[in-house]
Order: C-alpha cells, then sequence, then structure tokens
C-alpha cells in the first residue's frame, strides 16, 4: 500500500493531535481535564503522580516574589520531586539566596538550568536585555527549557490565570510548545494563594517587602503592583516560557 493510501487510512484525529513528549493524543488529555476539574488544586498534584512517573514530571521554580507557595505544596506533596531552576545569570543576588533558604527549609533538590556560556556571554556584552528583551529571554531562559523537554513527559507550572491576559484562558493540561503542561493552580485565586501563604506563614521573597512584587532579572525589573514592574515601558508581558 502506497504511503498516500495508508495516510489516508489513519484517523483524522491522529493528524490533527498536536506532538507533545507525552505521546498523548487531543481525547487523552481532554480526559484528563475532566477528570481534574473539579478536584482541588492540591488533589490534582497528588493525582498526577497516579499518570506520570516522578523522574518524568518537570518541575519549575523561579524561586520570586511567592514561590514558597508553590513549592510548600509540591515538598508536601512530594518530597522527592526534583526542581529546576533557570538561571538566567542575571537574578538579583536576594533571590539567588531566597533559592538557597527554601531549598534548605523544604530539603529540595534543586539544579539549574542555564545557557551555554558564549551564548549568555554574547547577551552580557550586547545589552541585548535593551534592545530586545524578547532576544534575551530566549537565549537565557526559554532555549534552556527547550532543550530537557524532550527528558519528561509533564512539565508543571504554578500559574494562575488572574496573573496576566495570556493566562487568564489556559487549561489545567494542555500542549505548549512540545510538552504537556499541567497548570493545577489556574484557577486559584489571589485570595485563595494569600490564604494559604497566610496559614503556614510562609517566606517571602527578601524584596517583596522593598515594594516588588513580580521579580525576575535585575535589567528587567523594577518595583510595581502585580507584573506592572516588569519589562517597564515596553510591551512585553511574558518572558515567553510559558508562550
Amino acid at each position: 500500500m502506497s504511503e498516500a493510501a495508508t495516510a489516508e487510512r489513519l484517523p483524522l484525529e491522529a493528524e490533527q493531535d498536536p506532538p507533545n513528549s507525552a505521546g498523548l493524543s487531543a481525547q487523552q488529555i481532554d480526559a484528563l481535564n475532566a477528570e481534574f476539574a473539579d478536584l482541588h488544586f492540591e488533589e490534582r498534584i497528588r493525582r498526577l503522580y497516579d499518570h506520570f512517573a516522578v523522574d518524568k514530571v518537570l518541575v519549575t521554580s523561579s524561586f520570586a516574589a511567592t514561590s514558597a507557595y508553590f513549592l510548600h505544596i509540591i515538598h508536601r506533596i512530594r518530597a522527592d520531586q526534583r526542581v529546576a531552576f533557570i538561571d538566567t545569570g542575571y537574578h538579583f543576588q536576594q533571590t539567588l539566596e531566597y533559592k538557597d533558604y527554601l531549598s534548605q527549609l523544604y530539603g529540595l533538590e534543586v539544579f539549574a538550568l542555564k545557557a551555554e556560556d558564549w551564548k549568555h556571554q554574547f547577551t552580557v556584552d550586547d545589552h541585548t536585555w535593551e534592545k530586545n528583551p524578547d532576544f534575551c529571554c530566549s537565549i537565557n531562559k526559554v532555549e534552556p527549557l527547550e532543550a530537557v523537554k524532550p527528558n519528561y513527559h509533564v512539565w508543571v507550572s504554578s500559574l494562575m490565570g488572574w496573573q496576566t491576559d495570556n493566562r487568564s484562558d489556559m487549561q489545567i493540561f494542555e500542549v505548549r510548545r512540545g510538552i504537556l503542561k499541567f497548570n493545577p493552580m489556574i484557577d486559584v485565586s489571589r485570595e485563595q494563594r494569600d490564604a494559604y501563604i497566610a496559614e503556614h506563614e510562609l517566606p517571602f521573597h527578601p524584596l517583596v517587602a522593598e515594594g516588588y512584587q513580580s521579580i525576575g532579572c535585575t535589567h528587567c525589573t523594577v518595583k510595581g503592583d502585580g507584573r506592572s514592574g516588569r519589562w517597564a515601558g515596553k510591551p512585553k508581558t511574558e518572558c515567553g516560557l510559558h508562550l
């Protein structure tokens, strides 16, 4: 039988399913969304490990303003889950100290993802963050994460829908840039997050007390409410990791 004839016999769904490292079909992803829809976010995270082996789960943290919230939950549910930190080379010193503090506090095994030295140095010499912040983020954040995605079946994020317009329509499970993305907190409100932080007396990033509410790289972060302090004066609102 010719390749063309074989292709004609394939189910239409198979042709339309976006590729993802978990190898799941659109129907299987829809089934996961239905299964997880009415669960509390903590139960969603617990149940994730019924479907995926821990070594195939990618958890990332920026160790930014309220990262203790997400990491506290992960630690309580799955203490052996490793956490990836995307080291852009431009983090505030306070961010690195906060990372070390939370790692020790929760007993986290944290490993770094970073750009190749020569690529990062190019952005240093070029001041790429000033000329083309999207390109700078691509080199120092997006590419290092893209390189490890094939090693995992699912990527867990702590995104919440109220944070940006881009995040407001995300689903619990969805395919993003070739990997199955899991957003267990996407429907958690700011009030619910803050109540959890208060109940468990979780530590904020030290720069929060100085007026920073969203904390990224030193060159592209200023004080401000919400994400208004990120890429101030530019239309950019996302680093590109979650697009």
